[in-house]
């Protein structure tokens, strides 16, 4: 079965009016919500650590992933990220506004 190119695509133009968004939305028990801003040409070590088990949206703004060797990566509102087990170096916002990043994570269980 084909579909006319024209209909094929038409849900992409609403998709991307529709980007993904952790703020202001009630997670579902068991999970957490961490902001992080960097302000305009502001840059933050990566650490793994903070990031294991996140699943990370650009809700506003641009982030360069900076490696520790190769070419450097960007990221603008609406991309989603898996930043664990990277070989980065540091997150820089190159551009003049704040960006902003939210990381959902799994609770940890608090042992008793």
């Amino acid at each position: 079965m084909s579909f006319p190119a024209r209909r094929r695509h038409k849900g992409i133009s609403a998709l991307e009016r529709e980007r993904l968004s952790f703020l202001g939305r009630q997670l579902a028990p068991g999970f957490a919500l961490r902001v992080v801003v960097l302000g305009p040409g502001g840059r933050r070590a990566y650490d793994e650590a903070e990031w294991r088990g996140a699943i990370v949206v650009v809700e506003w703004g641009e982030i360069v992933l900076e490696p520790r060797a190769g070419s450097s990566y960007g990221f603008r509102r609406g991309d989603v990220l898996w930043l664990q087990g990277l070989a980065l170096q540091a997150l820089h916002n190159p551009g003049r506004e704040p960006a902003v990043l939210a990381a959902v994570v799994r609770r940890r269980e608090s042992s008793s």
